[in-house]
């Protein structure tokens, strides 16, 4: 892609859209669009020009043709995204911000662009909402991003495969190399050249043979067991792990230099117990498509199901999920499903709580509470012991409500009493369900 950040303008005598352009020397030059159309044009691979400039999107009153962005689009460039009119500095940034954040939030181009309208009108800027504007060669056109997307797609799973046989499927042998090698083989490198290869669990991936791995990453050389000649890859690698590599570096079992060219670009998943009401996006999405498969009518969660749902902190993560979405549709097929039902199919291992449990308080903050005690009494005459014991639980209360979402039972686990004396305490303040 091409990003032109600078000043652009319309020429009403040319009917043609002008950027303004710098030489290394400071001397300014006028460039008619249809000029840089020409240019580019012999620029196969590029796919997408951002005009970041004041009127790059505008047009003539008598030919809607006319403008930077139309005629670079007539030009052969797939697609353009220009200002229809004059932006200042400060829009430009907020804008460039916001669509390229939401670029690499995976947005595709469209998505993006509306994203960034929507930054620049929470921003105040002034910049009238519809500014920034997407040009398409064709109303179906289709920005393709990667060289690799026609290519092959292969993952292999580094903690499913014996280590003995690691090397062998990465890089392929040759007829004879051990063995059992009746015949040559390619390995995962080789199929997947020109495009995409899937390292699942590369922290399990042996120390011995991590150094192979990072020489491919490095220029894309390798060779085949039992061979000498270098083969080449131009594979894009991807790569996850439920381990902390840093961890694993600091401790030696993988390798510093293959950790940093691995990490050009890291995408952290958080565990389903971060993701809030998310879980319940991803319950629906579940029962949808197994309900779907079992030709079932879908299961619902009355109210205190659902909250229940969003206090539970999923020990098997995303599976366990899937898991009891599968187990809820079996059984509760068209029906709806309380808290007893839907505890029924939690871990048994867990307790429950999405909530970890707080040490008792250590020496120092004993001292330090102290601290603050002998303050709170020496500063005021009126101290009363009850009506700051008081103060101190309707707030633990208070707070053990709203991490519950007002469910009594949850409410009453998180602060280690049952019900009963959960709502004796509620009556006796006077405080609400």
């Amino acid at each position: 892609m091409l990003h032109f950040i600078g000043h652009g303008s319309f020429d009403e005598q040319q009917q043609d859209g002008v950027l303004l352009m710098e030489d290394s020397e400071g001397y300014g030059a006028r460039v008619s669009s249809r000029d840089l159309g020409v240019i580019l044009h012999d620029h196969g691979a590029l796919r997408l020009v951002v005009l970041n400039a004041c009127e790059g999107g505008r047009s003539s009153r008598t030919d809607p043709f006319a403008g930077a962005a139309q005629s670079l689009v007539q030009q052969g460039i797939p697609a353009v995204i220009a200002m229809q009119f004059p932006v200042t500095d400060e829009a430009a940034i907020t804008f460039s911000q916001g669509f390229y954040g939401a670029l690499a939030d995976g947005y595709p181009v469209d998505a993006a662009l509306s994203e960034a309208r929507k930054t620049l009108f929470a921003s105040g800027s002034g910049v009238e909402w519809g500014t920034p504007v997407l040009y398409l060669r064709a109303p179906d056109a289709q920005i393709n991003w990667s060289t690799r997307a026609s290519g092959p797609f292969l993952a292999l799973n580094c903690a499913a495969i014996s280590q003995n046989l690691v090397e062998a499927t990465l890089f392929g042998h040759a007829k004879g190399a051990f063995t059992g090698a009746s015949g040559q083989r390619a390995g995962y490198f080789e199929e997947a050249s020109d495009g995409t290869l899937f390292l699942d669990e590369i922290g399990e991936l042996p120390l011995d043979l991590q150094p192979k791995l990072l020489r491919v990453l490095e220029n894309g050389e390798f060779q085949r067991i039992g061979e000498t000649a270098a083969r080449h890859s131009s594979a894009r690698v991807v790569a996850a792990t439920n381990r902390d590599l840093k961890k694993e570096v600091r401790e030696g079992r993988f390798r510093a230099d293959l950790y940093h060219r691995l990490s050009v670009f890291t995408v952290a998943i958080p565990p389903l117990r971060d993701l809030g009401e998310d879980r319940i996006l991803l319950l629906e999405h579940f029962r949808a498509i197994y309900a779907a498969q079992a030709d079932l009518p879908q299961f619902r969660l009355n109210s205190v199901a659902l909250q229940r749902l969003l206090t539970y902190p999923f020990p098997g993560n995303v599976r366990e999920l899937r898991n009891i979405a599968i187990r809820l549709t079996t059984k509760y097929a068209g029906k709806e499903i309380g808290i007893g039902e839907l505890e029924a199919e939690f871990d048994p291992a867990s307790d429950g709580t999405a909530v970890k449990s707080i040490p008792a308080p250590t020496m120092a903050s004993r001292n330090e509470l102290m601290t603050i005690a002998m303050n709170d009494i020496q500063s005021r005459l009126d101290f009363n012991l009850d009506a700051t014991l008081r103060l101190w639980e309707e707030a633990y209360i208070d707070a053990a409500q709203k991490l519950a979402r007002d469910n009594m039972s949850q409410a009453a686990r998180l602060l280690g009493v049952n019900r009963a004396t959960l709502y004796n305490k509620l009556r006796a303040y006077g405080l609400s369900a």
